[in-house]
């Protein structure tokens, strides 16, 4: 069906903010998230009261929601939401806040996502999973996401001919990016043979194919690029995004995301190609993922993501500079704010504010989401591409 795309012209983003991430910590999802918004603000010479637009995620929030944190915040906005989405959560909320601004309907929307990480929240985390897809997962003991990543890796291994050193290669990459990034959570080097020879979790996902659970949180500011000027603010704007949920439903296991049914609208609506993106944030809870999103959003053919990786150097400072801050992978994941972290990288990436992490001359960049995996795939995807503003 033929449809005509709205575009995101006159809409900036400005003040993305990281909150430092612990491996755990005794605080409650509500502090890392107001921790959150309050960098952001400050950064941007605002107080709570001048925004009027408010989008939150959180795994451990529950039971309360948006609503009850708008009262613990003391915030009173006009437009609201919530975006339970996991890894696709950041471009989600991009999109929508972006429209709300567009639409009048807020003038200034806080987006934030943030998790606390407790001594047994991984154990509760195992728990919930396994009773949430009980009906495919729980009658063959599955313990949480690693066991079905292990399937859909050694799926992918077998349709294509990738190999262990191939997803080592995303992994050592990623490492090499996060001992530039203070926040980061890894601070020792991971070479090729340390990953290969990392104990097993679930064949053929090893140690250093996990993402580490930890708390943190992520934010960024919506507003009129009118606004961002008259308050001297650097913004980068939006070029184009995509969202695509139960992608190829008819998959027996999945190897496609939602990114291959729309790509080719989001490059239309950028007016650019996959030669013109300067740097790639993925989502990578594990690198078959990001192997995955290599293909989907058209930098190689499917099938052809364990010959992209050998023949690209993905760190900072090589031809295809990825997951600079260092990814899930190596910075840690904190919760929903995982659908983050690579969203407020690339916004500082292109407005040159990433400090160590900087890619030299990035002025675009392309950001892809991945969450609520349920029985054998991933429900929710999206991809943005963003551009540094004039100021």
């Amino acid at each position: 069906m033929s449809r005509t795309r709205l575009g995101y012209e006159g809409v900036a983003v400005v003040s993305p903010a990281t909150v430092p991430y612990q491996r755990f910590s005794v605080e409650t999802a509500h502090w890392w998230i107001a921790r959150a918004l309050k960098q952001s603000l400050d950064q941007a010479g605002l107080r709570p009261g001048d925004i009027d637009g408010f989008a939150v995620s959180s795994f451990t929030l529950f039971p309360d929601n948006a609503v009850g944190l708008t009262q613990h915040l003391g915030l009173c906005p006009r437009w609201l939401d919530h975006v339970p989405m996991g890894g696709a959560s950041g471009i989600v909320a991009l999109r929508r806040a972006a429209r709300a601004v567009q639409a009048g309907d807020a003038d200034i929307v806080a987006c934030v996502a943030g998790d606390t990480n407790h001594i047994d929240s991984f154990r509760n985390l195992l728990s919930s999973f396994s009773r949430f897809s009980q009906d495919a997962a729980y009658p063959y003991g599955f313990g949480g996401p690693n066991a079905n990543f292990a399937l859909l890796t050694d799926r992918y291994m077998k349709d294509y001919g990738a190999t262990r050193e191939d997803f080592g290669r995303i992994c050592v990459a990623q490492r090499d990016n996060a001992l530039r990034n203070p926040k980061a959570l890894m601070k020792k080097p991971l070479t090729l043979d340390q990953y290969l020879n990392a104990r097993p979790i679930s064949d053929p996902i090893a140690l250093f194919d996990c993402v580490m659970p930890c708390a943190g949180s992520e934010a960024f500011l919506v507003m009129t690029v009118e606004e961002a000027r008259r308050r001297d603010l650097p913004f980068a704007v939006i070029a184009g995004t995509i969202e695509r949920h139960n992608a190829f439903a008819d998959d027996p296991i999945q190897l496609r995301g939602g990114w291959a049914m729309d790509i080719d609208d989001l490059y239309g609506m950028a007016k650019c190609g996959p030669s013109d993106i300067d740097l790639l944030q993925t989502y990578d809870d594990y690198p078959v993922i990001s192997m995955m999103q290599f293909e989907d959003l058209g930098f190689c053919k499917k099938g052809e993501g364990s010959q992209f990786v050998q023949d690209r150097d993905l760190t900072i400072s090589g031809d295809f500079p990825h997951n600079t801050s260092g990814g899930q992978l190596s910075a840690g994941q904190a919760g929903a704010a995982g659908g983050y972290i690579g969203l407020v990288e690339a916004i500082r990436q292109v407005m040159g504010k990433a400090g160590p992490t900087q890619v030299p001359g990035a002025s675009r960049a392309m950001v892809s989401g991945f969450g609520v995996i349920n029985y054998d795939r991933g429900v929710c995807s999206g991809a943005a591409i963003i551009e540094g503003g004039s100021a």
